[in-house]
């Protein structure tokens, strides 16, 4: 099968039973993406499809054949994406294990355009654990993004 992630085509051989997070992580080699709770708990394995958040350790990879899948390493385009810089800006990070995931979580989170304020930032970010309480400055982080009227692109 052929997934398209990150603007590239991908031609790999998988079984039926593929994850997404184990077809990126084993089969591409993007080991951006992080395999925390392998039960769409954590939010670590977060990645977007076709602009949309989802937990790639739930998601079947040959339910995502002919969309669009970025993962961390794909939101850069020779330079850093505005949510990824706000959490260096924000040090939105502490063991960085989750980060990955909330970054891509905060991308979609921007581009649904239902976030407006810290609480409903906190509240649309919930699926995304962090273990290390980083939580203020992830919000901050997001909250930077936002004012600063930046789009998932």
């Amino acid at each position: 099968m052929t997934l398209r992630v990150n603007g590239q085509d991908h031609t790999v051989p998988l079984a039926p039973w593929t994850t997404l997070l184990d077809a990126l992580r084993d089969h591409i080699g993007l080991t951006g993406t992080k395999k925390g709770c392998d039960q769409g708990q954590c939010g670590a394995c977060t990645v977007l499809v076709d602009g949309v958040r989802v937990n790639s350790c739930l998601t079947l990879a040959v339910m995502k054949e002919g969309c669009e899948i970025r993962t961390v390493e794909g939101l850069s385009n020779g330079h850093l994406h505005p949510v990824q810089q706000a959490f260096i800006d924000h040090d939105a990070f502490q063991c960085g294990y989750c980060t990955p995931g909330q970054i891509c979580s905060a991308v979609g989170l921007i581009r649904e355009g239902r976030a407006k304020n810290p609480a409903e930032i906190r509240e649309l970010m919930s699926g995304n654990l962090c273990r290390c309480g980083a939580y203020p400055n992830i919000v901050a982080a997001i909250e930077q993004a936002l004012q600063a009227g930046e789009e998932a692109q």
